[in-house]
């Protein structure tokens, strides 16, 4: 290979690796229901890439908590476009439990719990393990409305999407995201 040739080829590779370079997202999540169960819910979810900072949030007209830290997790990790290095902060130990000491003996047992009953939430734990699949991730438990900054955001975040649909009577699962180096999905509302 001639020097220049071996330029050309050093190029493409450093190329091809940043391309393929996962990016790092920290993501903070959070939801609930009031009453629980079966009140109003709301979740949101903050994401943090570099300095650049996004949320979204939704919720649903008669759920549980456990369902809405659960849908704040998922539509976080629903929203990346691609394969990204997840760093996920939730308050809720069912959420950061459930992915990662029991899911794995769920999925093996056809999920199923130790006690050979169906795992409840089954629907939104298949949906969040898909959706974790696609990404390198670490989940952290931060201590509830104990004055983290970003923790009590998206409490906010989640409380303001469930005083809507207290409001207006329906679901919303609304999302303002804008397009970040291609990361994130368009902005768009739902």
């Amino acid at each position: 290979m001639s020097g220049w040739e071996a330029r050309a080829y050093d190029a493409a590779v450093s190329e091809d690796a940043k391309q393929a370079a996962p990016i790092p997202v920290t993501i903070y999540t959070d939801g609930g229901a009031k009453p629980n169960p079966d009140g109003p819910g709301g979740w949101g979810a903050l994401f943090i890439t570099g300095t650049t900072r996004r949320e979204i949030s939704g919720g649903e007209p008669s759920t549980t908590n456990n369902r809405m830290e659960l849908m704040a997790a998922i539509a976080a990790l629903e929203e990346l476009k691609k394969p990204c290095v997840v760093t996920l902060f939730t308050d809720s130990q069912y959420l950061r439990n459930g992915i990662t000491e029991w899911m794995p003996n769920w999925v093996k047992r056809g999920w199923k719990t130790a006690s050979k009953q169906p795992v409840k939430n089954q629907d939104l734990w298949k949906r969040l393990h898909a959706a974790a699949q696609k990404h390198e991730m670490t989940w952290k438990w931060v201590k509830a409305h104990n004055g983290h900054p970003l923790n009590e955001r998206v409490d906010a975040l989640a409380t303001e999407a469930r005083e809507k649909i207290e409001r207006e009577g329906v679901g919303s699962k609304h999302r303002e995201v804008v397009a970040v180096d291609g990361l994130f999905a368009v902005r768009r509302s739902e």
